[in-house]
């Protein structure tokens, strides 16, 4: 399979398979593909907690969830998620940051982000990032220091979801030569 159609099934997968448990093995892969991502100045600028522990996965998932939204009802039925904390960036990353008034490390957690799930995706697996969660009660499960931001909690499972068309925009709308628009 090529990039491209690679790319095309993977999906943010809402519903798994719940009586199928992810092998440690897998999540060692995905977290060697994070560890692997880019970042500005080499900053690495996040730590990852991955949460197997299915008491505490089942806690976590609880702070992600806003029923009364219909948001992250499926949280629970994900064997594994891993949490981006954001960290310090490197001096040479804080410096341009500073100058080009642009936040690097949000970027770098971007990326990593997409390395995660585009693994989970090579190891079979389904994965969902999420960004709407209760933070002050993630940091109280996981022992994360009040003054570390908790960007994305990324759910991953097995999928029990069919795979779904894409729906995108137009490439000639969002796509330019040599000048905008």
């Amino acid at each position: 399979m090529d990039f491209l159609e690679f790319v095309s099934t993977r999906q943010s997968d809402r519903a798994f398979d719940i009586n199928r448990p992810v092998g440690k093995e897998k999540i060692e892969r995905i977290i060697e593909a994070a560890r692997l991502a880019p970042s500005a100045c080499n900053a690495q600028p996040w730590h990852f907690i991955v949460v197997d522990d299915p008491e505490l996965k089942n806690k976590v998932a609880d702070a992600t969830s806003a029923r009364a939204l219909g948001m992250n009802h499926f949280t629970k039925q994900a064997p594994v998620h891993i949490l981006l904390v954001e960290e310090k960036v490197n001096l040479t990353s804080g410096i341009g940051g500073w100058v080009k008034q642009k936040d690097y490390a949000q970027m770098d957690l971007g990326i990593v982000a997409a390395h995660i799930v585009l693994a989970a995706h090579a190891e079979g697996l389904g994965s969902c990032i999420l960004g709407w969660f209760n933070e002050p009660k993630m940091r109280e499960l996981l022992n994360i220091p009040n003054s570390k931001r908790v960007w994305l909690d990324i759910a991953i499972g097995y999928s029990a979801q069919p795979l779904r068309q894409k729906k995108r925009k137009p490439i000639d709308e969002i796509v330019s030569y040599n000048k905008y628009k």
